[in-house]
């Protein structure tokens, strides 16, 4: 970890939190336009409900959406504060990845990979489905980078392009088993072929062991906010308003996104803490 002094902060953590801003601003766009099966090039950035074209005054990264106190200029109807929230969720990231790694290529890998893991989450929560957009994008990245590491030869949290191919192939095929084994269990549509391409993009990232640590700890997690949080919720309603129980279905992506960055992280340590309980010597 750099030391943290005047001068580095103004010269790199600060230009490094407005480029995530940035990249917020775009994956805003992504999240929008993806699910629709528009282009995210073009036509320009505009509001949803007027159409009016956004200037580029207008979309400075969190500054607009404070001048503009949240409204449109055109039909004045309230800018969610979606936008701000996913600038500055991916400022911070990429904020903390250089903070913790450096002006490295590793820092750059993590702030990317958390981006795209952001907007899969999103857009899974928001629509209930994970947009190629992201994954063949994901997966183009993952290996991309992972052939570039295997040539400086850096230390990484990342698999190498070895591993990063059987990753993809393990963690694609064990999520698409999940899926299968569950649908004959519920006797409907368990897992969508995004949860599919989301986990070839995280077993690319991960390797093949980390992978299958992210679906249980991505399941894990899905299970207990649902059990315990939405399960409730539903049932109470359900029962006032005399409707059948229906159990809700669940967007996997919103939980495997944020499990796939912790396992990447903190998934190695976590590994040698049960291994060394598991298997003591």
């Amino acid at each position: 970890m750099p030391t943290l002094t005047a001068e580095y902060i103004f010269a790199i953590l600060l230009p490094v939190f407005f480029v995530g801003t940035c990249f917020g601003s775009f994956l805003n766009v992504c999240i929008a336009r993806w699910p629709l099966d528009l282009s995210v090039v073009s036509p320009r950035s505009r509001c949803p409900r007027c159409e009016r074209p956004i200037a580029w005054h207008e979309n400075i990264p969190l500054v607009s959406w404070v001048v503009l106190r949240a409204k449109c200029r055109g039909c004045g109807l309230p800018i969610s504060a979606q936008y701000p929230a996913v600038e500055l969720a991916v400022g911070l990231g990429w904020l903390a990845a250089v903070i913790a790694y450096g002006p490295t290529f590793e820092a750059v890998r993590i702030a990317v990979f958390g981006t795209l893991l952001l907007g899969v989450a999103v857009t899974d929560a928001k629509h209930y489905l994970i947009p190629d957009g992201f994954t063949v994008t994901g997966l183009a990245l993952v290996m991309g980078a992972a052939i570039a590491g295997f040539f400086t030869q850096d230390a990484s949290l990342f698999a190498t392009p070895r591993h990063a191919f059987i990753g993809a192939c393990a963690g694609a095929g064990a999520i698409t088993i999940i899926g299968w084994l569950a649908e004959i269990a519920m006797k409907r549509e368990a897992m969508g072929f995004g949860d599919t391409t989301l986990m070839a993009v995280v077993g690319a990232a991960l390797g093949a062991e980390r992978a299958l640590l992210t679906i249980i700890a991505g399941a894990a997690v899905g299970a207990v906010f649902f059990l315990v949080i939405v399960g409730p919720i539903v049932w109470v309603r359900s029962k006032r308003s005399g409707e059948e129980f229906a159990f809700p279905d669940v967007p996997f992506g919103v939980f495997l996104a944020p499990a796939a960055m912790l396992i990447l992280l903190w998934g190695d340590r976590l590994i040698a803490w049960y291994m060394l309980r598991a298997f003591p010597t």
